[in-house]
C-alpha cells in the first residue's frame, strides 16, 4: 500500500529544498525525493561547480597578466586535476550540508531514488538502495529540473562529446576545444578552457553570440572573446560531425563564405536544455506539457491537475536558480500564508559569468522599443570608469534604459568587472521606482564601481 504524506516533493533543487523545509516546519508530513545527489542542478551540475572552476581560470588569466601590474611571475601552468578536485570539494561540502539539514528536520523524509507517477496522487520510487516504495498525497510539487540537450546533427551520436556536466570532469586539457553554441553556458566554458590553455573555437548558427541581448552588447562580448584569442564563428551552421583519423572530431560547417571542416580534439555541445519530464510518466497523472515537454502551469504554478504544482526549469520558468527560488516563495505565500502571489510581472535579472561579467535586469532596448516605449539610452564605456582603470579591467560597457515620460529606469545591462553587482544597484532602483536622477545625484564612495552610475546618468543631461 502507498504511504500517505501531506506533501510530496520531487527534486531537491532551489525550489524543492526550501519548500520541504517550509512545509515540514509548518507541521506537514513531507517526503522529498531525489534521484541523485542532494542540491539540484545549480549546486551539483551548474552554478556552484562551474563558477568554482571559472574562479580558477580567472586566477590563471590574472597571473598571465602580472607584468601589466608590475609583478614578475614565472611561466603559468594550470593543474587541471587540481582544479577539478577543488570544484568537487566545494560541491561535496555544499551537498553534504544540504542533505544534513534535510535529514535532521522533523516531519521531513528524504528518499533517494527515481520517481514516476502511477496516478494523479500517487508516486512510485525506484529506490537507489534497492526495491520500490509507493507514496500518495493530495499535494505534489515537481522540481525535477532539466538536462543538457543533444541536437539532431548527422554523426553526432557516433562521436564522443561533452555536455556542460561531463566537461567539468575532464582532467586532461584539450588541445583544441570546439564549442557548439554561442549562448552563455557555452561561452563560460569556452573562455574557461581558453584561460586554462586550450585552443578554442565557438560555433554559433545565429548572427551574434548571446543573440537575445541587444546587438551592441553582443558585439562587445564578441570583441572580448576574440581579444582573448577565441575563434568565434557566427552565422555558422553545423551540418555534420565525424570521427577524426587520429582521434578527436571533425565538425563540418556551412557559412556564407562556403563550407569548412574544423578539426578539434574535444567537442562541447551547449545548445540548450530539455526538461526531465520523460522519466516521470507525467501522462499517468494527466499532466499537460507543451511541445518541448515542459509542464504547463498557471501564474500560481498550479498544473491542470488539482493539487499538483511544478516549479523551476521543468515548469518552463526562466532557467535561473533565483527564479526557481522565487517559485518556492510563490507556493509558500499562497499555501502557508494565505497569500495571493503570482509569477506575473516579475522583474527578471540575471548574471552570466563570462569575464567581464554580464549583468542584466528588466527590458532590453529591443524589447522596450518593440513595446512602444519612448526611452532614453545612457551608455558608459568601462574605459571611463575610474575603478576599472585602476584595476586594469576596462573591457565592456554599462547601458541603462530610461522611460522618457517618467524618468524611471526600465532596464539595464552591465558588461564589465563585477557587472552582476553593479546591475543589482540598478535593479534596486527599479524596484523602488526611483527616477534615474536619484542615482545620478547619489553620493557613492570613491573610488568604487558604483560611482560610475553618476557619470552614466549624467550623460542623459548632455
Amino acid at each position: 500500500m502507498a504511504q500517505r504524506f501531506d506533501a510530496i516533493i520531487i527534486g531537491t533543487g532551489q525550489a524543492g529544498q526550501p519548500l520541504s523545509g517550509a512545509l515540514s516546519d509548518a507541521g506537514w508530513q513531507t517526503a522529498i525525493i531525489e534521484r541523485g545527489r542532494v542540491g539540484g542542478t545549480c549546486l551539483i551540475d551548474g552554478c556552484t561547480p562551474s563558477k568554482t572552476m571559472i574562479a580558477s581560470a580567472r586566477v590563471a588569466y590574472l597571473a598571465r597578466r602580472a607584468a601589466e601590474y608590475g609583478v614578475r611571475a614565472g611561466p603559468i601552468d594550470v593543474d587541471l586535476p587540481a582544479v577539478v578536485r577543488r570544484k568537487a570539494t566545494v560541491v561535496d561540502d555544499f551537498s553534504a550540508a544540504s542533505e544534513r539539514r534535510m535529514t535532521e528536520r522533523e516531519n521531513l523524509e528524504l528518499i533517494i531514488g527515481e520517481a514516476r507517477f502511477v496516478g494523479p496522487a500517487e508516486i512510485e520510487v525506484k529506490l537507489s538502495s534497492s526495491g520500490t516504495r509507493r507514496l500518495t498525497s493530495e499535494k505534489i510539487f515537481i522540481n525535477a529540473g532539466a538536462r543538457p540537450a543533444a541536437p539532431s546533427i548527422p554523426g553526432l551520436e557516433q562521436v564522443d562529446f561533452f555536455d556542460s556536466t561531463s566537461i567539468m570532469e575532464l582532467t586532461t586539457l584539450p588541445d583544441h576545444l570546439v564549442v557548439l553554441g554561442g549562448g552563455f553556458v557555452g561561452l563560460e566554458f569556452a573562455q574557461m578552457f581558453r584561460r586554462f590553455g586550450a585552443q578554442v573555437t565557438v560555433l554559433e548558427a545565429k548572427a551574434h553570440l548571446v543573440d537575445r541581448e541587444d546587438e551592441d552588447i553582443a558585439e562587445a562580448v564578441e570583441e572580448i572573446f576574440r581579444e582573448d584569442g577565441i575563434d568565434v564563428r557566427t552565422s555558422t551552421e553545423v551540418i555534420g560531425v565525424d570521427r577524426g583519423h587520429n582521434g578527436g572530431v571533425i565538425i563540418r560547417v556551412r557559412a556564407s563564405d562556403g563550407d569548412d571542416a574544423i578539426h578539434g580534439s574535444h567537442l562541447l555541445v551547449a545548445v540548450g536544455r530539455v526538461p526531465n519530464t520523460d522519466t516521470l510518466d507525467v501522462s499517468r497523472a494527466g499532466l499537460e506539457t507543451d511541445r518541448k515537454g515542459y509542464i504547463r502551469v498557471d501564474e500560481r504554478l498550479q498544473t491542470n491537475v488539482p493539487g499538483i504544482y511544478a516549479l523551476g526549469d521543468i515548469a518552463g520558468s526562466p532557467p535561473f536558480t533565483h527564479i526557481a527560488y522565487d517559485d518556492y516563495r510563490v507556493i509558500r505565500a499562497n499555501l502557508l500564508n494565505n497569500g495571493d502571489r503570482t509569477t506575473t510581472d516579475r522583474l527578471l535579472t540575471y548574471t552570466f559569468f563570462i569575464d567581464p561579467q554580464l549583468g542584466r535586469v528588466g527590458m532590453s532596448e529591443a524589447e522596450a522599443r518593440q513595446d512602444g516605449l519612448d526611452i532614453r539610452v545612457a551608455k558608459l564605456p568601462m574605459t571611463r570608469v575610474a575603478r576599472a582603470i585602476e584595476t586594469g579591467e576596462t573591457r565592456g560597457l554599462i547601458k541603462a534604459l530610461v522611460d522618457a515620460r517618467t524618468d524611471r529606469i526600465v532596464g539595464a545591462a552591465v558588461l564589465g568587472i563585477e557587472g552582476g553587482e553593479i546591475v543589482a544597484i540598478l535593479q534596486t532602483a527599479i524596484i523602488a521606482g526611483l527616477p534615474y536622477t536619484e542615482l545620478r545625484d547619489a553620493i557613492f564612495a570613491h573610488p568604487t564601481l558604483a560611482e560610475s552610475l553618476n557619470n552614466l546618468f549624467t550623460a542623459l543631461d548632455a
